[in-house]
């Protein structure tokens, strides 16, 4: 492969792990900022989890003055909520969209973002020593090609002269 190829190839892949880098860290960035909004104006409340799957959970609730809510992305911090259940939610009073269950914080949120972190250099990790080695393997196949047909146009060039040549 051509070096400055492979170069760009390889700066390619380092922009990718900054971005993963980066995107992880907005996550865990965004659940503090969301945590420290809740604590700014923390209300708390029973609620009833309407559903739930993998990544969400939604829940009903009613506030002090009567109106009743149903976060539009569901619950901060889903994990191991079941369907019908009643829990304990804190939400921001001015945003009651904005909800996670009693006793959660944005702690839990450290560790998925590490990980997607780790595992994307990783993989890039990986493709650059991929990239790199196939460079490697393809120069010294292309080396090997060229110093056979060398020799052989050689002693074909030899052969010819001494044929030529009066003994």
């Amino acid at each position: 492969m051509n070096p400055v190829i492979q170069r760009r190839v390889q700066l390619g892949l380092l922009v990718v792990g900054i971005t993963i880098t980066a995107m992880a860290f907005s996550l865990v960035a965004g659940c503090f900022k969301n945590d420290s909004a809740i604590e700014a104006s923390k209300a708390t409340v029973m609620a009833e989890v309407v559903s739930v799957d993998a990544l969400h959970a939604a829940v009903d609730f009613q506030t002090p003055d009567g109106s009743f809510h149903s976060p539009r992305f569901g619950l901060l911090y889903p994990t191991e909520l079941s369907e019908g259940q009643r829990i304990s939610i804190e939400y921001a009073a001015y945003n009651p969209d904005l909800a996670r269950p009693t006793g959660r914080t944005a702690m839990l949120s450290i560790i998925p973002g590490l990980s997607v972190a780790v595992v994307g250099w990783v993989v890039v990790g990986l493709l650059m020593v991929g990239v790199a080695e196939f460079s490697r393997r393809r120069n010294r196949r292309t080396a090997e090609t060229a110093g056979d047909t060398e020799p052989s146009d050689a002693d074909s060039s030899g052969a010819d002269e001494e044929s030529v040549s009066p003994r």
